[in-house]
């Protein structure tokens, strides 16, 4: 197809509590040099350059994160980032798209490739082979996700119900998707992965405009409704005052629920490049190569009879340990964390539980 007609979303409007003490509401994951130099979103935004120019690149965020992310991503025309008003998840994130890609391509045979903003990707020029051989299967009318080959049963990932192959385009195998599974408990990911048919879900869409919006008015017809609304506000310039408006109205649902487990023209896409969700702190030991004793180290640390731990500083702040083990630390200016490796995923309730002593609203 026409490089013209190809666009990309990307979701960046979450908060990525799990990451605090360095994530705040001023400054969420995506915002970060969590790996490498570049923060997550210039990450996202530079592995998706050699196959869309600068124009056909959108972000949806928060609309505290907008202007720190034009001054991030300068090469994109800053009417592409937008802010949503209040989060209310990824399905009307993804309706609020649909309707900003129709404004701007004029088409319903556009494709949108939606992503979120903080995945690592070890190899884009294989991630994008994939979303390129998926094209023709989305012009056909299909929803194209990628699933992601399973390393281990991970309890923190959406599993896909894959079927056979029914296709093999260039490198990529297709499998006609036969249902999803929620995030399961480890007995039963196990189960899964004694299966032999499973995927993770990776939460990358490649579909047209005419087939999202026809299976928004099958299964979502509330968000479907709202689509030429916000299309039109995008046309006239008037985007930010109905998301301002409107956008609390819609239902708070993800994609998944509100979409992919009702439709039945569902393509898989086998993913063959490294993949991870950078989902919480312990995501970090598939990022960085462990220093001695297996410990994870971004800033100074120095331990004794420590090992299997992430520690987190910066230059100038030692963290010493003394016979620890599978500990995350986590130092910044005002805070400290500290807590088992195994309980990573339980930051989140920390910040929940901060949020709760109005005293403490300066380390949220």
């Amino acid at each position: 197809m026409h490089k013209d007609n190809l666009y990309a979303v990307i979701m960046a409007g979450g908060k990525g509590e799990r990451f605090w003490p360095q994530s705040r509401m001023s400054h969420p994951k995506q915002l970060l040099r969590l790996i490498g130099n570049l923060t997550l979103i210039e990450q996202t935004v530079e592995r998706l350059s050699p196959l869309l120019s600068p124009q056909n690149i959108f972000i949806i965020t928060n609309a505290d994160y907008v202007a720190p992310m034009k001054s991030l991503l300068p090469s994109l025309p800053k009417e592409n980032i937008v802010g949503e008003s209040v989060g209310r998840d990824t399905a009307p994130c993804v309706a609020l798209a649909t309707a900003m890609v129709k404004a701007r391509a004029k088409s319903d045979k556009a494709i949108m490739i939606v992503l979120p903003s903080d995945h690592s990707i070890g190899n884009s020029e294989a991630l994008l082979e994939t979303i390129s051989d998926t094209i023709p299967f989305a012009e056909e009318g299909k929803l194209v996700t990628i699933g992601i080959p399973p390393s281990g049963p991970s309890t923190g990932y959406g599993y896909i119900h894959c079927g056979p192959v029914i296709s093999s385009k260039g490198a990529v195998k297709f499998h006609e998707c036969l249902g999803f599974k929620e995030k399961p408990s480890l007995e039963k990911a196990e189960e899964l992965l004694r299966e032999g048919c499973y995927k993770w879900n990776s939460g990358i869409f490649i579909w047209s405009v005419a087939a999202i919006s026809k299976a928004f008015e099958l299964h979502a017809p509330a968000l479907a409704k709202a689509i030429p609304l916000i299309q039109k506000a995008a046309e006239q310039g008037k985007l930010v005052d109905l998301l301002q408006s409107e956008y609390e109205k819609l239902e708070r649902i993800s994609i998944d629920y509100a979409v992919m487990e009702k439709a039945d023209n569902i393509v898989v896409a086998e993913a063959s490049f490294p993949w991870d969700d950078v989902g919480s702190w312990t995501a970090l030991r598939n990022q960085i190569r462990p220093e001695q004793n297996n410990n994870v180290v971004r800033g100074l640390h120095v331990g004794i009879d420590s090992k299997n731990c992430i520690v987190v500083g910066d230059a100038t702040h030692l963290i010493a340990t003394i016979d620890v083990d599978d500990l995350v630390i986590v130092h910044t200016d005002d805070a400290t964390l500290v807590c088992n490796a195994r309980s990573a995923q339980r930051v989140k309730e920390m910040v929940k539980l901060i949020s709760s002593h109005p005293e403490l609203s300066s380390f949220v």
